[in-house]
Parts: C-alpha cells; sequence; structure tokens
C-alpha cells in the first residue's frame, strides 16, 4: 500500500493511474474523479463519459491542467516531479539516507518533507559537554515522561540532531520514566562530560501535515503568535485535516518557535509549492512552555534548517 504525504497526491496519483490503465471502464474511472463532478442520473452520466472522452490527450481524462488549486499540466508535473514513477505503481520511490520514501506524483522528493520526519522508533545519541560543562539542552516533565524544552543553536544537543518535542527516555541506560525536570537536569549535570548517552524517541506529542499551495500561493490556514486560528474552507489545509487550536513547532522541519508572526510568515512565503507543517495542541505546548521566558526562547532556541 502507498503512503501519500497529502490528499493532493492520492487524489492525482489515482487520477494518473486510471489514464494509463486502457481497459479501465468509463464508470470505474468517474468513481476516482472528485464528486462534485459525478452526476447522478444516467442520461447525464452517459454525455459527461462521451465529453471527457474527447480530450485532446486521447486519455479518459483529457487535462489536469488545474485541480483542487493546483497546476497539474503536463509540464507542470515533469518540471516538479524529481524522481521516476515505478512499474508497478502510480506513487514515486525516493531514497535518501538509506530510507525509503513513498511520495505521490506532484509532491515527488520534496525535502520539506524529509526534515520533518518524525521517526517510529528509538535513537541514541551521544553528546559531550563544552568548555563550560554545557550541552544547550533543556528538559520538561510531562505526564510521568521527559521531553525536549530548548535546544539551544550551536551546541552539542543541536549538532546531535535534537529537537523540541523529543522525548528522552534514557540517559546513560538509566529510564527516564516519573522523572521530574529537575531530577532530569541534574543527571545531565552530572554525566561524564566526555560523553552522555541519551534514548531519544522523535516528537510523540507532535504531528506533521504536508500542504499543496494553490494557485494564488496560498496554504488556507490563519494563525496568531503561531496558533492556527481559521481554516480555510476547501483549502489544501482543510482537505488534509490541519486543526484550529494547533501550535506550529516547525514549517519543513525548521523549528519556528519564539518567532514573530511576520518571521513565520516570511518562512511560508519563502518555502517552494509543497509546506509541511508540524503541529501541536495547544493545550500541551503552553503547558511544555510555562515558565519559560519568551526572551530566552525567542535568542536561544535553534532555528537552523535541518540537515537531511
Amino acid at each position: 500500500m502507498s503512503l501519500y504525504p497529502s490528499l493532493e497526491d492520492m487524489k492525482v496519483d489515482k487520477f494518473i493511474q486510471a489514464q494509463n490503465t486502457p481497459t479501465a471502464s468509463p464508470s470505474k474511472a468517474l468513481a476516482l474523479s472528485d464528486p462534485a463532478h459525478c452526476l447522478s442520473t444516467p442520461a447525464h452520466h452517459e454525455s459527461k463519459v462521451e465529453e471527457i472522452g474527447t480530450g485532446t490527450s486521447g486519455g479518459l481524462y483529457p487535462e489536469l491542467s488545474e485541480f483542487m488549486g493546483l497546476n497539474l499540466s503536463t509540464d507542470a508535473l515533469q518540471t516538479l516531479s524529481t524522481t521516476v514513477p515505478e512499474q508497478s505503481s502510480g506513487a514515486l520511490s525516493v531514497h535518501s539516507s538509506g530510507m525509503n520514501w513513498a511520495a505521490a506524483p506532484i509532491t515527488g522528493g520534496d525535502l520539506g518533507v524529509k526534515r520533518a520526519e518524525i521517526r517510529q522508533g528509538i535513537r541514541e545519541v551521544v553528546l559531550c559537554k563544552d568548555m563550560d560543562g554545557k550541552i544547550g539542552l533543556r528538559l520538561k516533565a510531562i505526564d510521568n515522561g521527559v521531553f525536549v524544552q530548548l535546544v539551544q543553536a550551536n551546541t552539542a544537543a543541536s549538532l546531535g540532531g535534537l529537537r523540541f518535542g523529543d522525548q528522552i527516555l534514557q540517559i546513560n541506560g538509566e529510564s527516564c520514566a516519573g522523572w521530574t525536570s529537575d531530577r532530569a537536569h541534574k543527571a545531565l549535570k552530572n554525566a561524564n562530560p566526555e560523553r552522555i548517552t541519551i534514548a531519544v524517541r522523535d516528537r510523540p506529542l507532535e504531528r506533521t501535515v504536508t500542504l499543496h499551495k494553490d494557485m494564488s500561493g496560498q496554504l488556507g490556514f490563519i494563525f496568531k503568535k503561531g496558533r492556527i486560528t481559521s481554516i480555510v474552507k476547501d483549502s489544501s489545509a482543510a482537505r488534509n485535516g490541519l486543526l484550529t487550536d494547533q501550535q506550529i513547532c516547525e514549517i519543513n522541519g525548521q523549528n519556528v518557535i519564539g518567532l514573530k508572526d511576520s518571521q513565520v510568515l516570511d518562512i511560508l512565503n519563502c518555502s517552494g509549492r509543497v509546506v509541511t507543517v508540524t503541529v501541536m495542541p495547544v493545550v500541551i505546548f503552553e503547558h511544555m512552555m510555562k515558565r519559560m521566558c519568551s526572551s530566552i526562547v525567542k535568542s536561544l532556541m535553534d532555528h537552523s534548517i535541518p540537515e537531511v
């Protein structure tokens, strides 16, 4: 079963597979189209089939020039798709860093999707303290778990790939379950400065949503102070299940916590046509950031673009 970064990818992939299947019956192909284009009466149904079948492309669907607010012309698809489709499926396989990425035609090998990936599983990170005995990490205890509250730029924690929201499961082989924030910080303080081994689970309280800009460059959501307040009807945000009262934590994998709305908007505008937004419920975010000074977050938080 193919995995699709967005609903747009799944829809377009089904269209392309229908085009590439000459034996597909009109009734089956029409079932893959947007429900708004399917007519109820048999007479209208037949006329619709004849109308579609007379397209200049010679296929069942004449053009994919504009669908769900996207430019899906043949030239655009060839330009945007950077990988070669597999023969067995309409989806694309993008190989990066030894991992297999399944992406549909209009997303292709988008870097933002890769940078924002939340991997399932546990990884081990080995850190060393700097000359001041610091690793650039602040932790927060939530629901008997220990989570990364702050990662400072250009520190061991940042270079080790730790991010806001990561769960710390072990420190030097000792389980962190049930620890308080103070105990977690004490364990880091007393650890060997030359080697601190940490078991990490990627951001379990966060999720990623991949969106596609429409023809006017809009994603379909409004935010204030990093919190999503409104979703535009029939937009990519609405179709892909983005919710209100969610805090924007990352854009294409880049941490934006502590930035002004104007700065976040600039990052969105400068992003490509595909944008992967990482969000967290506001109630959890506020609990995690409790007693954290906004000026400290703004000045110390690592906002660099992660490598893939």
